[in-house]
């Protein structure tokens, strides 16, 4: 309860409160954009977090992100377009109750599904995380390299229908993440004579040129100069009626435990998890027939996964250090470049700041029902925004936030690299998660390694030798093989069928 207490006491600042509600409110905005993501969105407040405390950081991410991830909505609602990846899932039925004068079972029916998945995801971020982190006081160098191996290695199952390509965008992610000083000799590595690279790669760069800029050049190619135009009137009351969110309870509570447990998963996020949950609730409907041509149980199940797995996703990052999203990839480098480092010993170390996570994440969700209700009727206007203001406005938004954290021109030529990388590969159809993940996690997995070889004096064994490490061991070397005995099996079945 003391713990409780004191958390409680940080967040209950002045400069956190209004952080949280200037970080809804440019959520909201960014998540109503089609096409901008929740990633994006937080992508382009790192910079702005770096200069607050720690707690205010991490208010500003958390709030900003839950509300992106419900404003995702809006778009699909009023145009059929999905505001963020996670929407996509439930575009036709949110569009369709929309047209249907049912704006209740539609955006208000996700802001309370929002909200309630939310709240139940950090229930369980609450009560699980401090359970495992007692279990992963136990671990030692050589658990956390394979949990890191194993972590990345999930991360390139859930990145897209082709596993080789992310590998390939993991591998490039790697790459990046071994540019600088060598961790035991301080070598340098592929440097080529620029002092600038001697510190590695820096993170705020990497994660505003891949969500920002790479977004800007994708949009550039395929500009028209056409602009959006919300046309259908809102009509009805934009909340559901107590009756009608009672009897979408089950889709609800189900998407919250789908959500919160798909968000736990390195790599997976909130898009896998509303699809994840779409399918499941149809799967149980009382009407399957009405999914995908307006069906609020769809919409029920699917929004309430969505903010879930924002909370889920925490729980592999407070008490592994392991990302469970792109965006809390980007809290594991804000939480390094503030002096803390994600893992079990923070909850022993930094409780007081723990507490204020799990405060944080429940005044977001509770605050996401009236903001996101009055967005509801603002969204309309924000779409409209015309594009030719909005996208070089985003663009400066990346100049500035780069250089006012580094005060260093190089920095934005990192921005620039990384932004036509990720463009070129995401038009390509490589994802970018991977490579994201493979910069934060490739340290990880480097530095225990080598602890961990020269504690075993070179002898491979000893990462077998401790239980968790060789459960650890096996399940990860199982992840790689999986897709050879995949083909495999497929081969021999397509083979007996042919002889049949």
């Amino acid at each position: 309860m003391t713990g409780f207490l004191d958390g409680l006491a940080l967040v209950m600042q002045v400069d956190v409160l209004v952080t949280m509600l200037v970080s809804a409110m440019f959520g909201l905005f960014v998540g109503m954009i089609p096409g901008l993501s929740a990633t994006m969105a937080v992508a382009l407040l790192v910079p702005v977090a770096f200069t607050l405390s720690p707690v205010a950081a991490l208010a500003t991410i958390i709030t900003c992100s839950g509300m992106a991830m419900f404003a995702g909505d809006i778009p699909a609602a009023f145009l059929r377009i999905p505001g963020t990846p996670a929407s996509a899932a439930y575009t036709s039925d949110m569009n369709d109750l929309t047209r249907s004068g049912r704006l209740g079972d539609a955006l208000g029916m996700s802001v309370m599904s929002s909200a309630i998945g939310g709240i139940m995801g950090t229930i369980v971020l609450m009560f699980g995380a401090p359970f495992l982190a007692d279990f992963a006081m136990n671990f030692s160098s050589y658990e956390y390299f394979w949990l890191a191996l194993l972590g990345l290695s999930c991360a390139t199952l859930v990145a897209g229908d082709d596993a080789l390509k992310g590998w390939i965008s993991l591998m490039l992610g790697l790459f990046l993440s071994v540019v600088g000083l060598d961790f035991v000799t301080g070598t340098q590595r592929y440097t080529f004579g620029n002092m600038n690279l001697q510190g590695g790669i820096g993170f705020i760069p990497v994660m505003i040129g891949a969500f920002a800029l790479a977004e800007i050049f994708r949009k550039a190619s395929s500009f028209d100069g056409s602009s959006l135009d919300a046309s259908i009137k809102i009509t009805g009351r934009p909340y559901p009626s107590a009756a009608s969110l009672w009897r979408e309870r089950k889709h609800i509570a189900r998407g919250g435990v789908i959500g919160t447990l798909v968000g736990a998963l390195p790599g997976a996020g909130a898009d896998i998890a509303a699809w994840v949950t779409y399918a499941v609730s149809k799967r149980f409907a009382r009407e399957p027939k009405l999914f995908g041509k307006g069906s609020s149980e769809g919409v029920a199940g699917a929004a309430s996964a969505n903010n879930a797995a924002l909370s889920g996703s925490y729980v592999p990052t407070l008490v592994f250090g392991i990302p469970g999203d792109s965006i809390t990839a980007i809290v594991v480098g804000v939480l390094i470049l503030k002096g803390i480092q994600p893992g079990p010993l923070v909850f022993v170390n930094s409780a007081d700041m723990v507490n204020a996570i799990y405060i944080i994440f429940l005044l977001a969700n509770i605050i996401l029902i009236p903001l996101g209700i009055a967005s509801i009727y603002l969204g309309r206007f924000v779409i409209s925004v015309r594009e030719q203001i909005l996208y070089p406005l985003i663009l400066l938004l990346c100049i500035y936030g780069t250089y006012a954290v580094s005060n260093n021109i190089f920095e934005l030529w990192v921005v620039l690299a990384i932004g036509l990388l990720v463009w070129i590969m995401q038009e390509n159809e490589y994802p970018a998660a991977p490579l994201i993940l493979g910069l934060v996690l490739g340290q990880v997995v480097e530095q225990n390694f080598m602890s961990s070889i020269i504690k075993a004096n070179g002898n491979n064994i000893n990462f077998f030798n401790r239980p968790i490490s060789g459960t650890l061991g096996v399940v990860t070397l199982i992840v790689w093989s999986y897709p050879l005995i995949a083909a495999i099996v497929r081969r021999r079945s397509v083979a007996k069928s042919g002889r049949a």
